[in-house]
């Protein structure tokens, strides 16, 4: 059962800003040490919204095939909090990972 929602609560959503330099491009987005590298770095760029609603993955085949993958638990909170970061389902920016690197399989 879902938690109640408070009549004026609401959720926010993130807005872009025309104070942080936008990130037009993924390869623009440097290699990180640490999250805490990561962390500084996202407070001072945002994502172009643009790029974002092109990196979402729209599959040309209608039909989908449910799979099971096993984690590392540590591995997963990553990907999730990576996943949190950049505004996306965690399991859609996973497929997106796989299908950018099948291209560039592909490519090679």
């Amino acid at each position: 059962m879902e938690p109640s929602r408070r009549k004026n609560e609401t959720t926010q959503i993130p807005r872009f800003s025309d104070e942080l330099p936008a990130i037009l491009a993924w390869k623009e987005v440097p290699s990180f040490d640490s999250p805490e590298a990561e962390g500084k770095f996202w407070e001072k760029h945002q994502v172009d919204p643009r790029l974002m609603q092109m990196s979402i993955h729209r599959s040309d085949v209608r039909e989908s095939t449910t799979i099971t993958l096993r984690f590392d638990p540590r591995m997963l909170s990553r990907i999730k909090r990576i996943a949190r970061r950049r505004y996306l389902n965690y399991q859609s920016m996973i497929k997106q990972w796989l299908s950018e690197r099948m291209e560039q399989e592909m490519r090679d």
